[in-house]
Protein backbone atom coordinates (compact mmCIF):
# COMPACT_ATOMS: atom_id res chain seq x y z
CA UNK A 1 0.00 0.00 0.00
CA UNK A 2 1.32 3.43 -0.94
CA UNK A 3 1.29 5.93 1.90
CA UNK A 4 -0.80 9.05 1.40
CA UNK A 5 2.33 10.96 2.39
CA UNK A 6 4.48 9.40 -0.37
CA UNK A 7 5.53 12.04 -2.93
CA UNK A 8 4.31 11.79 -6.48
CA UNK A 9 6.87 11.32 -9.25
CA UNK A 10 6.50 14.98 -10.19
CA UNK A 11 7.06 16.08 -6.58
CA UNK A 12 10.08 13.80 -6.31
CA UNK A 13 11.62 15.25 -9.47
CA UNK A 14 11.00 18.75 -8.19
CA UNK A 15 12.85 17.89 -4.99
CA UNK A 16 15.78 16.42 -6.89
CA UNK A 17 15.94 19.49 -9.11
CA UNK A 18 15.82 21.79 -6.10
CA UNK A 19 18.61 19.89 -4.36
CA UNK A 20 20.74 20.07 -7.49
CA UNK A 21 20.12 23.78 -7.85
CA UNK A 22 20.87 24.32 -4.17
CA UNK A 23 24.18 22.50 -4.62
CA UNK A 24 25.12 24.43 -7.75
CA UNK A 25 24.43 27.71 -6.00
CA UNK A 26 27.05 26.77 -3.46
CA UNK A 27 24.95 26.23 -0.35
CA UNK A 28 27.03 24.67 2.41
CA UNK A 29 26.44 20.95 2.82
CA UNK A 30 28.60 20.77 5.97
CA UNK A 31 28.41 22.96 9.06
CA UNK A 32 30.92 25.78 8.91
CA UNK A 33 31.66 25.76 12.63
CA UNK A 34 34.50 24.39 14.73
CA UNK A 35 38.24 23.93 14.34
CA UNK A 36 39.32 24.55 10.74
CA UNK A 37 43.12 24.15 10.69
CA UNK A 38 45.13 25.94 8.02
CA UNK A 39 46.85 23.09 6.23
CA UNK A 40 50.62 23.22 5.84
CA UNK A 41 52.30 22.82 2.46
CA UNK A 42 54.70 19.86 2.24
CA UNK A 43 57.88 19.94 0.16
CA UNK A 44 60.40 17.46 -1.13
CA UNK A 45 64.08 17.82 -0.19
CA UNK A 46 64.62 19.98 -3.29
CA UNK A 47 61.71 22.28 -2.26
CA UNK A 48 59.18 21.08 -4.83
CA UNK A 49 55.59 20.82 -3.58
CA UNK A 50 54.94 17.25 -2.43
CA UNK A 51 51.40 16.67 -3.69
CA UNK A 52 51.34 13.13 -2.33
CA UNK A 53 51.86 14.43 1.21
CA UNK A 54 49.37 17.23 0.60
CA UNK A 55 46.71 14.66 -0.23
CA UNK A 56 47.69 12.59 2.81
CA UNK A 57 47.27 15.66 4.98
CA UNK A 58 43.54 15.44 4.25
CA UNK A 59 43.51 11.93 5.72
CA UNK A 60 45.35 13.31 8.76
CA UNK A 61 42.71 16.03 9.22
CA UNK A 62 39.96 13.45 8.92
CA UNK A 63 41.57 11.11 11.48
CA UNK A 64 42.07 14.08 13.81
CA UNK A 65 38.35 14.81 13.71
CA UNK A 66 38.85 18.36 12.43
CA UNK A 67 35.56 20.02 11.59
CA UNK A 68 37.14 21.72 8.58
CA UNK A 69 40.42 22.35 6.74
CA UNK A 70 41.71 25.35 4.81
CA UNK A 71 44.39 25.74 2.10
CA UNK A 72 46.34 27.75 1.04
CA UNK A 73 46.63 30.59 3.54
CA UNK A 74 49.49 32.30 5.37
CA UNK A 75 50.41 29.21 7.39
CA UNK A 76 50.42 27.30 4.09
CA UNK A 77 53.15 29.64 2.77
CA UNK A 78 50.74 30.57 -0.02
CA UNK A 79 52.85 33.57 -1.07
CA UNK A 80 55.71 31.17 -1.85
CA UNK A 81 53.57 29.09 -4.21
CA UNK A 82 53.23 29.66 -7.94
CA UNK A 83 49.86 29.96 -9.62
CA UNK A 84 50.29 26.50 -11.14
CA UNK A 85 51.17 24.99 -7.76
CA UNK A 86 48.12 26.52 -6.12
CA UNK A 87 45.84 25.33 -8.90
CA UNK A 88 47.22 21.79 -8.76
CA UNK A 89 47.12 21.78 -4.97
CA UNK A 90 43.43 22.72 -4.99
CA UNK A 91 42.71 19.85 -7.37
CA UNK A 92 44.62 17.39 -5.18
CA UNK A 93 42.74 18.49 -2.07
CA UNK A 94 39.32 18.45 -3.72
CA UNK A 95 39.90 14.87 -4.86
CA UNK A 96 41.29 13.76 -1.49
CA UNK A 97 38.46 15.44 0.43
CA UNK A 98 35.66 13.52 -1.28
CA UNK A 99 33.87 11.37 1.26
CA UNK A 100 35.82 12.86 4.18
CA UNK A 101 34.17 14.50 7.17
CA UNK A 102 35.98 17.87 7.37
CA UNK A 103 34.61 20.75 5.34
CA UNK A 104 37.07 21.88 2.66
CA UNK A 105 37.73 25.62 2.34
CA UNK A 106 39.92 26.72 -0.58
CA UNK A 107 41.86 30.00 -0.49
CA UNK A 108 41.38 32.22 -3.54
CA UNK A 109 43.13 35.45 -2.47
CA UNK A 110 45.52 37.21 -4.80
CA UNK A 111 47.34 40.51 -5.10
CA UNK A 112 44.55 41.88 -7.28
CA UNK A 113 41.03 41.16 -8.49
CA UNK A 114 42.04 39.49 -11.74
CA UNK A 115 44.24 36.98 -9.95
CA UNK A 116 41.64 36.21 -7.28
CA UNK A 117 38.93 35.65 -9.90
CA UNK A 118 41.10 33.07 -11.65
CA UNK A 119 41.54 31.11 -8.42
CA UNK A 120 37.87 31.50 -7.56
CA UNK A 121 36.68 30.17 -10.91
CA UNK A 122 38.86 27.07 -10.53
CA UNK A 123 37.82 26.58 -6.93
CA UNK A 124 34.15 26.80 -7.87
CA UNK A 125 34.66 24.07 -10.48
CA UNK A 126 36.09 21.83 -7.73
CA UNK A 127 33.03 22.34 -5.47
CA UNK A 128 34.61 22.89 -2.04
CA UNK A 129 32.33 23.52 0.91
CA UNK A 130 33.48 27.15 1.03
CA UNK A 131 36.17 29.54 -0.15
CA UNK A 132 38.19 32.17 1.68
CA UNK A 133 40.06 35.27 0.55
CA UNK A 134 42.32 37.80 2.22
CA UNK A 135 42.12 41.37 0.92
CA UNK A 136 44.28 42.30 -2.10
CA UNK A 137 47.87 43.38 -1.38
CA UNK A 138 47.94 45.77 -4.34
CA UNK A 139 45.02 47.82 -2.99
CA UNK A 140 45.47 51.48 -2.11
CA UNK A 141 42.20 52.14 -0.27
CA UNK A 142 39.15 50.57 1.32
CA UNK A 143 37.32 51.26 -1.96
CA UNK A 144 39.80 48.94 -3.68
CA UNK A 145 38.97 46.29 -1.09
CA UNK A 146 35.28 46.83 -1.76
CA UNK A 147 35.57 46.43 -5.53
CA UNK A 148 37.74 43.32 -5.09
CA UNK A 149 35.19 41.58 -2.88
CA UNK A 150 32.25 42.74 -4.95
CA UNK A 151 33.83 41.22 -8.05
CA UNK A 152 34.30 37.95 -6.17
CA UNK A 153 30.75 38.15 -4.81
CA UNK A 154 29.33 38.49 -8.30
CA UNK A 155 31.33 35.46 -9.43
CA UNK A 156 30.13 32.87 -6.90
CA UNK A 157 27.25 31.91 -4.64
CA UNK A 158 29.46 29.55 -2.63
CA UNK A 159 29.87 30.22 1.13
CA UNK A 160 32.67 32.76 1.37
CA UNK A 161 34.98 33.60 4.28
CA UNK A 162 36.41 37.11 4.33
CA UNK A 163 39.73 37.18 6.18
CA UNK A 164 40.32 40.65 7.57
CA UNK A 165 44.14 40.55 7.63
CA UNK A 166 46.79 39.85 5.00
CA UNK A 167 45.90 42.63 2.58
CA UNK A 168 47.54 45.92 1.70
CA UNK A 169 49.42 47.56 4.56
CA UNK A 170 47.56 50.40 6.23
CA UNK A 171 44.11 49.55 4.84
CA UNK A 172 41.90 48.12 7.58
CA UNK A 173 38.43 46.70 6.81
CA UNK A 174 36.26 47.96 9.67
CA UNK A 175 33.19 46.11 10.94
CA UNK A 176 30.78 48.38 9.07
CA UNK A 177 32.52 47.55 5.78
CA UNK A 178 32.32 43.82 6.50
CA UNK A 179 28.65 43.95 7.47
CA UNK A 180 27.80 45.88 4.31
CA UNK A 181 29.40 43.15 2.21
CA UNK A 182 27.52 40.45 4.13
CA UNK A 183 24.24 42.27 3.51
CA UNK A 184 24.98 42.79 -0.18
CA UNK A 185 26.16 39.20 -0.76
CA UNK A 186 24.40 36.70 1.57
CA UNK A 187 27.09 34.06 0.95
CA UNK A 188 29.63 36.52 2.43
CA UNK A 189 28.32 35.97 5.94
CA UNK A 190 31.51 34.21 7.09
CA UNK A 191 34.33 36.22 8.68
CA UNK A 192 37.80 35.26 9.89
CA UNK A 193 38.71 38.10 12.22
CA UNK A 194 42.31 38.78 13.25
CA UNK A 195 42.54 42.54 13.65
CA UNK A 196 42.98 43.90 17.17
CA UNK A 197 41.02 44.37 19.32
CA UNK A 198 39.92 40.91 18.14
CA UNK A 199 37.31 40.08 20.79
CA UNK A 200 35.66 43.49 20.50
CA UNK A 201 35.50 43.23 16.71
CA UNK A 202 34.19 39.66 16.84
CA UNK A 203 31.51 40.71 19.32
CA UNK A 204 30.43 43.59 17.12
CA UNK A 205 30.31 41.32 14.07
CA UNK A 206 28.21 38.74 15.91
CA UNK A 207 25.72 41.47 16.81
CA UNK A 208 24.86 41.65 13.12
CA UNK A 209 23.56 38.10 12.81
CA UNK A 210 21.92 36.74 10.67
CA UNK A 211 23.63 38.81 7.95
CA UNK A 212 26.86 37.68 9.62
CA UNK A 213 26.48 33.90 9.76
CA UNK A 214 29.79 32.78 11.24
CA UNK A 215 32.62 34.50 13.12
CA UNK A 216 36.01 32.75 13.28
CA UNK A 217 39.35 33.71 14.78
CA UNK A 218 42.94 32.88 13.84
CA UNK A 219 46.20 33.54 15.70
CA UNK A 220 46.82 29.85 16.53
CA UNK A 221 43.53 29.67 18.40
CA UNK A 222 45.04 31.25 21.53
CA UNK A 223 41.68 32.81 22.44
CA UNK A 224 39.66 29.69 21.66
CA UNK A 225 38.21 28.98 25.11
CA UNK A 226 37.09 32.57 25.66
CA UNK A 227 35.70 32.79 22.13
CA UNK A 228 33.60 29.66 22.62
CA UNK A 229 32.28 31.04 25.90
CA UNK A 230 31.19 34.15 23.98
CA UNK A 231 29.38 32.04 21.39
CA UNK A 232 31.62 32.50 18.37
CA UNK A 233 31.75 29.90 15.64
CA UNK A 234 35.28 28.58 15.29
CA UNK A 235 38.96 29.14 14.78
CA UNK A 236 41.51 28.60 12.01
CA UNK A 237 44.78 27.56 13.69
CA UNK A 238 47.80 25.63 12.38
CA UNK A 239 47.76 22.01 11.24
CA UNK A 240 50.12 20.02 13.56
CA UNK A 241 47.68 19.77 16.49
CA UNK A 242 44.41 19.51 14.57
CA UNK A 243 43.16 16.75 16.85
CA UNK A 244 43.68 18.84 19.99
CA UNK A 245 41.77 21.80 18.54
CA UNK A 246 38.96 19.51 17.36
CA UNK A 247 38.68 17.83 20.77
CA UNK A 248 38.65 21.15 22.60
CA UNK A 249 35.80 22.28 20.37
CA UNK A 250 33.87 19.02 20.77
CA UNK A 251 34.32 18.91 24.54
CA UNK A 252 33.23 22.49 25.07
CA UNK A 253 30.19 22.18 22.81
CA UNK A 254 29.09 19.01 24.64
CA UNK A 255 29.37 20.70 28.04
CA UNK A 256 32.67 19.11 29.10
CA UNK A 257 34.19 22.49 29.90
CA UNK A 258 36.78 21.28 32.40
CA UNK A 259 38.09 18.68 29.96
CA UNK A 260 38.25 21.35 27.24
CA UNK A 261 40.29 23.53 29.62
CA UNK A 262 42.66 20.66 30.42
CA UNK A 263 43.28 19.98 26.73
CA UNK A 264 43.74 23.67 26.05
CA UNK A 265 46.41 23.91 28.74
CA UNK A 266 48.38 21.13 27.05
CA UNK A 267 47.94 22.75 23.65
CA UNK A 268 49.30 26.07 24.94
CA UNK A 269 52.62 24.35 25.64
CA UNK A 270 53.06 23.64 21.94
CA UNK A 271 51.77 27.04 20.84
CA UNK A 272 54.40 28.61 23.08
CA UNK A 273 57.18 26.36 21.73
CA UNK A 274 56.10 27.13 18.18
CA UNK A 275 56.43 30.86 18.87
CA UNK A 276 59.85 30.48 20.51
CA UNK A 277 61.45 27.94 18.18
CA UNK A 278 61.06 28.54 14.42
CA UNK A 279 60.81 25.25 12.58
CA UNK A 280 58.66 23.53 15.20
CA UNK A 281 55.64 23.12 12.93
CA UNK A 282 57.34 21.23 10.08
CA UNK A 283 59.26 19.19 12.67
CA UNK A 284 55.99 18.05 14.25
CA UNK A 285 54.34 17.37 10.88
CA UNK A 286 57.19 15.00 10.04
CA UNK A 287 57.28 13.51 13.52
CA UNK A 288 53.58 12.70 13.29
CA UNK A 289 54.13 10.91 9.98
CA UNK A 290 52.20 13.38 7.83
CA UNK A 291 55.16 14.81 5.88
CA UNK A 292 58.37 13.18 4.70
CA UNK A 293 60.54 16.27 5.27
CA UNK A 294 60.78 19.39 7.42
CA UNK A 295 61.53 21.56 4.38
CA UNK A 296 60.01 25.04 4.20
CA UNK A 297 60.30 27.71 1.53
CA UNK A 298 59.62 30.51 3.99
CA UNK A 299 62.23 29.61 6.59
CA UNK A 300 65.46 27.69 6.12
CA UNK A 301 65.79 26.55 9.73
CA UNK A 302 68.12 23.92 11.12
CA UNK A 303 67.03 22.97 14.61
CA UNK A 304 69.76 22.67 17.21
CA UNK A 305 69.92 19.63 19.54
CA UNK A 306 68.76 21.88 22.38
CA UNK A 307 65.78 23.11 20.36
CA UNK A 308 64.78 19.56 19.46
CA UNK A 309 65.06 18.52 23.09
CA UNK A 310 62.74 21.36 24.12
CA UNK A 311 60.19 20.49 21.42
CA UNK A 312 60.22 16.83 22.43
CA UNK A 313 59.94 17.64 26.14
CA UNK A 314 56.77 19.68 25.62
CA UNK A 315 55.31 17.41 22.95
CA UNK A 316 55.44 14.48 25.39
CA UNK A 317 52.75 16.25 27.42
CA UNK A 318 50.26 16.25 24.53
CA UNK A 319 50.92 12.74 23.21
CA UNK A 320 48.30 11.05 25.47
CA UNK A 321 45.63 13.33 23.97
CA UNK A 322 46.40 12.79 20.28
CA UNK A 323 43.91 10.92 18.13
CA UNK A 324 46.35 9.70 15.51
Amino acid sequence: MISEFAPSRRQFLRCVTAVGLYSRLGAATKRLRGAFPIMATPYTEDKAVDYEDLGREVDFMDRCGAQGMVWPQMASEYSHLSREERMQGMEVLAKAAKGKRPALVLGVQAANTEGALAYLRRADELSPDAVIAMPPTEAKSIDDFREYYRALGRATKRPFFIQTTGGASGVVPDVKFLVELCEEFPNFGYIKEEYKPVIERMTELAAHRPAVKSVFSGNAGVGMLYEMRLGFDGTMPGAPYADLYAQIWDCYQSGEHEKARELFCKLLLMINVDERIPGTRPYIMKKRGVFKTTVSRADDVKLSPAAIQEIEFNFAAVVPYLRT
